[in-house]
């Protein structure tokens, strides 16, 4: 509401202040603070109807050359010179044309080149992609393969959102029109992961091939149609605390009546909970906030996606493990805030039926590990493998809401990583030491009561895997994994 009162604005009182000074223009700036009153005056202007600004809707990402603000990023161990600017192939002519094309050397078998051949396409700036339902380029390959992935979305910083892509696509030595469908574009208003490309090496060609990539942009296509989103329904259990993880999601689209799926990471859904006091959406995820059970349903824009999760939140343990007191000179530690840690390769290698999702937990300042859907897990350290041989104990204390058991299993590897043996412990209610759930199990195991098939001459020189298994303690926190004497 406007007001009569009589009050000084401060570039006013600012100029007053300046009226004795002779060589100040005064007349200027009294009329500079009557524009400046009439601006920040009352207003009844409805600006809901005025467009939002948008950002950079180029289009375009590689077309005879890098567009200018795009470059190349190389993913972590694979063949970092892999591609070039190629002269010789083009989709629409040849070098003395001026015609350009994107080619990815895929190393051959055993090179110290790289594990594969894979990175992103980048942009410097952000690129508003929201007009757009498809990124579109032609492709070749010297031999008759099947690319690994081809998409967008990842910006190579470990943070994407809204990566993308179709699996197995067929190349061979003609040029082959790609489209791969975007989801839902009205979330990319910000992308600088314009094109996306990964491929190891396949069997019949050891001696490696060679990938091409012309004509890269962004489109707007009317025969991308019936959008059929998934979310693959399932039960998990998280604790208070937790961000929830969705997985498997994906999206098929009809192109000329054959259908493309196209994996995607979750954001691109927008989420719904059935009771926010458990469950609640925030942002592109689910964060877990209370006790209890929520079913978490989902869109893509209109559509419903077909399936739902329900979600089981238990609360987290009173406070952290016991703090370890041992001093570090008798420890190897694989995980805990009171050691430095030998390096672990992965914590959830994924084995093929394992249901385990790992991640991480903070309790009053102390890290912990998580793992939810556990039935069993490997813990892979080859790359750094332990040495116990001098250690008397294995130490890990396990926090479970619910089950009666819990496996400890170790692995021994040669020096070029081949299985030499294995042993395995269950601990219950019942054993020394005891697993009960509930509270935390500080399980302080002799190495004594190991006993490895087949037999070891050294067996704690050369550990290679941690592997954790249960019929039924499928929600786990665990903390202060380390062996000592």
């Amino acid at each position: 509401m406007c007001s009569n009162r009589n009050l000084i604005h401060p570039l006013e009182a600012w100029a007053m202040s300046c009226r004795n000074r002779s060589s100040f223009p005064v007349a200027l700036v009294v009329a500079l603070v009557g524009v400046v009153l009439m601006a920040s005056g009352c207003s009844n202007r409805d600006l809901t109807g005025l467009e939002q600004a948008r950002g950079n809707r180029n289009p375009l990402v590689f077309a005879d050359g890098y567009d200018p603000d795009v470059y190349f990023q190389a993913f972590f161990q694979t063949h970092i010179t892999a591609v070039s600017v190629d002269s010789v192939f083009a989709h629409e002519g040849l070098a003395q044309n001026g015609a350009r094309s994107l080619k990815v050397n895929v190393p051959p078998s055993g090179s110290s080149l790289g594990l594969y051949s894979g990175g992103v396409l980048t942009s410097g700036g952000g690129r508003d992609l929201a007009d757009f339902n498809a990124l579109t380029f032609y492709a070749r390959a010297s031999r008759s393969i099947t690319v690994d992935f081809l998409g967008f979305g990842n910006d190579n910083t470990g943070a994407s959102r809204y990566e993308a892509g179709r699996g197995g696509v067929a190349l061979s030595t003609p040029w082959t029109f790609v489209v791969v469908p975007i989801p839902n574009s009205a979330k990319l208003l910000n992308e600088r992961g314009l094109f996306t490309f990964a491929e190891g090496l396949e069997a019949p060609y050891s001696d490696g091939y060679d990938l091409w990539f012309d004509d890269v942009h962004y489109a707007k296509l009317t025969n991308i149609t019936d959008p059929r989103p998934i979310m693959p329904s399932s039960n998990k259990q998280y604790f208070v605390g937790s961000q929830a993880t969705i997985g498997g999601t994906q999206t098929t689209f009809d192109i000329d009546g054959v259908d493309v799926v196209v994996g995607h990471m979750p954001g691109y859904f927008d989420f719904n909970s059935s009771d926010p006091s458990v469950a609640r959406v925030a942002g592109t995820g689910i964060e877990v906030v209370g006790e209890g059970v929520a079913t978490v349903t989902a869109n893509l824009g209109p559509v419903s996606v077909n399936g739902e999760v329900t979600l089981n939140a238990y609360p987290a343990p009173a406070g952290p493990a016991p703090a370890p007191t041992l001093p570090a000179s008798d420890v190897v530690s694989l995980y805990s805030d009171a050691y430095s840690n030998n390096p672990v390769d992965t914590w959830n290698p994924h084995w093929t039926y394992s249901t385990a999702e790992e991640g991480t937990f903070v309790l009053d300042g102390d890290n912990m590990r998580s793992y939810s859907a556990l039935n069993f897990v490997g813990i892979e350290f080859l790359g750094n493998k332990v040495d116990a041989s001098g250690m008397d104990y294995f130490h890990i204390d396990v926090f479970a809401p619910f089950g009666s058991e819990f496996k400890v299993k170790f692995v021994v590897f040669s020096a070029g990583n081949g299985f030499l043996g294995q042993t395995e412990l269950t601990f219950n209610a019942a054993s020394d030491p005891a697993f009960v759930p509930g509270q935390w199990s500080s399980l302080d195991i002799p190495l004594s009561d190991f006993t490895f098939q087949p037999a070891q001459e050294s067996p704690w020189s050369s550990i290679g895997q941690l592997v954790l298994s249960t019929a039924d303690a499928q929600l786990v926190l665990l903390d202060n994994m380390y062996w000592h004497r």
